[in-house]
């Protein structure tokens, strides 16, 4: 693991606690010596402050760096990589020909995570270079599967379309939540009582959808009586175009990581 920050901790972790990575297995390798520092006593991983050193004896290579940072690492990394090593790109907007390219490895996977991977709840998009065969696609999707589950996609355009949907969803779904909490604020609930409200609200409506088979819309339907409150609540949003803001969103964020791509190339 090759960045030791937010993400790429919280996917070193989830790996390590996995059952398919033994503890010492995952090497782990940052340029900040705090950080290297820090993790220090953690026997779960073998350190690095050396690129060179742990790139050398890795079979498969997680990039988990700032995507304005990767064209140095690659450079650096370039010379001490050999063509039976895979790398799993887990930065916004970089594409598999640039990481290709810039490495000269053709075994290339890129991911798309989401903050909920934190807390093993997160959802990655993955595609890879056609030379990375079904056996390393399981075995990457298995470690990626550590925190929380991945969909496999037939294309980077499916990657970017991801980014608008579940790798910048969880702002989305905060956003709403953040509405919902003002206004129980301003009807005089405390601070505690309505992010109990909301907070679990969200948890309570998202397991009835999950548990069953029935659609969003029969969902809503089942809450919203004719001429009831939630109805009320349903036609303002309808009147206001929500469901096509939310929609222009997305894609907003899916274009962004089109425009991302190219900048990087």
């Amino acid at each position: 693991m090759i960045g030791a920050g937010n993400m790429g901790l919280t996917f070193a972790e989830g790996m390590v606690s996995s059952p398919y990575l033994k503890d010492g297995y995952l090497l782990v390798y940052d340029k900040s010596k705090d950080v290297v520092d820090a993790l220090s006593d953690d026997k779960r991983f073998r350190l690095y402050d050396n690129l060179e050193d742990a790139v050398k004896i890795a079979h498969i290579i997680f990039i988990a760096v700032k995507p304005h940072h990767c064209e140095a690492v690659f450079e650096e990394m370039k010379p001490h990589l050999n063509e039976q090593q895979i790398i799993v790109s887990l930065m916004a907007g970089v594409t598999l020909d640039f990481i290709t390219s810039a490495t000269g490895l053709k075994k290339a996977v890129r991911a798309m995570p989401n903050l909920p991977a934190k807390v093993s709840k997160g959802v990655t998009a993955f595609t890879e270079t056609s030379e990375v065969s079904k056996i390393e696609q399981v075995m990457i999707r298995n470690l990626l599967d550590s925190t929380g589950v991945t969909i496999h996609v037939e294309n980077e355009t499916f990657i970017n379309k991801s980014t608008g949907i579940s790798g910048s969803g969880p702002a989305y779904v905060f956003y709403f939540m953040q509405s919902m909490l003002e206004a129980a604020l301003k009807m005089g609930f405390s601070d505690y009582d309505s992010k109990v409200l909301v907070a679990n609200t969200f948890k309570g409506a998202i397991e009835l959808f999950n548990q069953s088979d029935i659609s969003l819309e029969k969902w809503i339907d089942r809450v919203a009586s004719k001429g009831g409150t939630t109805q009320a609540a349903i036609d303002s949003m309808e009147d206001n175009n929500v469901n096509q803001l939310i929609k222009e969103a997305a894609y907003a964020a899916f274009e962004r990581a089109v425009e991302l791509g190219k900048e990087n190339e």
